[in-house]
């Protein structure tokens, strides 16, 4: 079993940063890949971010290329999602995920097996 919780949401205006925090506990974090995904009012889930067992291999979703950074810190079981240059369109709630079985990042919310409640960011204009 793994438990996720998710920290750092909030309102922020456009072109402000967030740090989003995901505290693991249960199994070995080293172990495993992470993600971030979001979900909008109305909207499907989607992928933001993922990061291999060591942060030695990321992957983002175009729309947050160059703007957002995923990272990890083992010792601590936490990933972290850094958000830059935020923009209403970011607004949403976000999960972080734990894929246990994988090998490469993976984008497919099917491919995470545990899954953290959520946090709300709201951008505004």
């Amino acid at each position: 079993q793994v438990q996720l919780v998710e920290s750092g949401g909030g309102l922020v205006q456009a072109g402000g940063s967030l740090r989003l925090s995901c505290a693991a506990s249960g199994r070995t974090f080293s172990n495993y890949f992470m993600g971030w995904f979001r979900q909008a009012p109305g909207k499907e889930r989607e992928f933001v971010a993922a990061i291999s067992w060591s942060g030695g291999s990321t992957d983002y979703t175009n729309s947050v290329k160059g703007r957002f950074k995923i990272s990890r810190d083992n010792a601590k079981k936490t990933v972290y999602l850094q958000m830059n240059s935020l923009k209403p369109e970011d607004t949403a709630v976000y999960y972080c995920a734990a894929d246990l079985f994988s090998w490469v990042c993976s984008e497919n919310p099917r491919a995470y097996d545990y899954w953290g409640q959520g946090t709300q960011v709201t951008v505004s204009s």
